[in-house]
């Protein structure tokens, strides 16, 4: 049984930062780590890769030889690599006796909720290789300055959820920049638990381009609420606690904590139920860290 990341999230939001970063981490606790890069737009990594689509495929042949834009080529070496499974699988199977993957995936949020390509690869590895693996779903943390661009990313992670079925942990990544476009309009706590979305009304009414749009806006809120599937958990990807926390997190989700245990249902239920202490001051501690405090500013 082999565990691993499929590491995901928009343009921008820090995929191959984080596969570098975490794959770090686990090798310092301890774990032979293999990064799995199956985005044949990223011709620039900081990381050393087990395993490169462009060995297969390279965006930029697509895109000259079959005049696509970037959006369709993406989706064309999607469609061509889950054809051409049997060679992903090939490059994996020396890896699986004692290492722990990291897959990471374009960030065309298309092939995440709309296109089934990256699905199907993901559920024949699941399968064939028997992985174990979580869904770690990066959004970039300075959305939550702005009321629409949150609802957009909250959208955008429940469509993933749905569409991915596999244990998913949404992510706010680069959460020591998350002042950097503007103060919040509320504690940490309510983005990350994505409470009463209902209090981002008033704020999103200020907006003349978004008052207009009030009703629809009400029920895509009235869709996320009534899933109550979206939560968030915060990651600065050069705090090593925080990434510790995550790790947790995932290890939880996949069942790696059960990895090496003897088969008993009581020893399983003990750690399944078993509080996590840290999870209950996550973030108040990291607003504490990275969020400036009214009332100091105006001493």
């Amino acid at each position: 049984m082999v565990f691993g990341q499929v590491v995901i999230g928009p343009p921008g939001s820090g995929k191959t930062t984080y596969c570098n970063g975490m794959s770090q981490f686990l090798q310092l606790i301890g774990r032979k780590v293999a990064v799995i890069n199956l985005d044949p737009a990223n011709d620039m990594l900081p990381y050393e890769c087990a395993v490169n689509i462009e060995e297969l495929i390279k965006l930029s042949d697509v895109m000259m030889e079959h005049s696509l834009g970037p959006n369709g080529g993406l989706v064309y070496c999607m469609d061509y690599l889950e054809k051409n499974i049997d060679w992903l699988e090939s490059k994996l199977k020396p890896l699986l006796k004692d290492h722990y993957l990291l897959f990471d995936f374009p960030g065309q949020v298309e092939l995440f909720f709309l296109h089934s390509n990256a699905k199907r690869v993901i559920e024949k590895l699941v399968k064939k290789l028997n992985l174990r693996l979580t869904a770690v779903h990066l959004i970039d943390s300075h959305l939550c300055s702005d009321p629409g661009k949150y609802i957009s990313a909250l959208l955008l992670s429940l469509s993933t959820m749905l569409h991915l079925e596999l244990p998913h942990i949404n992510v706010l990544s680069k959460i020591d920049l998350i002042e950097s476009y503007g103060k919040l309009a509320f504690n940490l706590d309510f983005y990350t638990d994505v409470q009463d979305l209902s209090y981002l009304q008033h704020h999103l009414d200020q907006d003349p381009r978004s008052a207009k749009y009030r009703k629809l806006t009400k029920e895509l809120c009235n869709v996320i609420e009534d899933y109550s599937l979206v939560n968030f958990t915060t990651l600065d990807i050069q705090d090593k606690e925080s990434v510790g926390n995550l790790v947790k997190l995932i290890d939880k989700s996949n069942g790696y904590i059960f990895a090496g245990m003897e088969p008993s249902a009581v020893e399983f239920s003990k750690i399944a139920i078993a509080p996590v202490d840290w999870d209950y001051y996550r973030v108040a501690a990291v607003q504490e860290k990275y969020m400036k405090d009214d009332d100091n500013d105006d001493n």
